[in-house]
């Protein structure tokens, strides 16, 4: 059973993201791994969604890594996690990449609630930043617990 909106894919996406945003340069993912406490090979897959969106560039080699290809005000949280989960849809039967529709909706006494709140979900994610969370949570980059 899920924990939450959002899965371990997404949040890492925004740690990765923030962790890129407080660095000047070209960030080795060695580094951002080693501060975020997330694997390697975990982050690889994650940082790969980020730069098949555009949002991140990379450059291979001695002294290369990953950065942003806007600036942290320009990139919206929205965006950035749906980039990495797909969607921003709080339950399975709104979500729509996959082109299914739930067989109930039509009498689906439920299904306005949900719709709604990933309404308000999205418009909020939707009115945030990448700076916001660089701020609003006096985002340093480094490995909290």
């Amino acid at each position: 059973m899920a924990s939450g909106l959002f899965s371990t894919k997404g949040r890492y996406a925004l740690r990765a993201m923030g962790d890129l945003a407080t660095h000047d340069g070209w960030v080795s993912l060695g580094d951002v791994s080693e501060r975020q406490g997330i694997s390697r090979k975990y982050l690889e897959q994650v940082i790969a969604l980020m730069h098949r969106a555009g949002y991140v560039e990379s450059l291979r080699g001695k002294g290369g890594g990953y950065r942003l290809t806007r600036k942290p005000e320009e990139y919206t949280l929205g965006e950035i996690l749906r980039a990495a989960e797909g969607s921003l849809a709080p339950v399975a039967c709104l979500d729509c990449t996959q082109g299914e529709i739930c067989p109930r909706m039509d009498g689906c006494a439920t299904v306005s609630i949900w719709r709604d709140l990933g309404k308000l979900t999205a418009s909020y994610l939707d009115s945030k930043t990448l700076a916001d969370i660089l701020v609003d949570s006096d985002f340093t980059g480094e490995r909290g617990e």
